[in-house]
């Protein structure tokens, strides 16, 4: 699944747009890793399931996977 990040933002959320795609807002700054961890913390508990970054990792852009529990 492909979704847009919003790094810095002032909460944590996660968006359906109109033409489906997620975007994910988050609070943390994109610095060492710390915008992608939240973004797999948020769409964890937004799915309920594990999610891996696949693509994108230095990115607004990425492509997760997204595996039940």
């Amino acid at each position: 699944m492909e979704i847009k990040v919003i790094p810095n933002s002032s909460s944590d959320e996660v968006v359906e747009g109109a033409d489906g795609r997620l975007t994910v807002r988050v609070r943390a700054v994109p610095e060492r890793g710390k915008a992608n961890r939240a973004v797999i913390k948020i769409l964890e508990e937004y799915f309920n399931a594990d999610v891996q970054i696949v693509a994108g990792a230095r990115s607004r852009r990425k492509v997760v996977e997204i595996t039940e529990r």
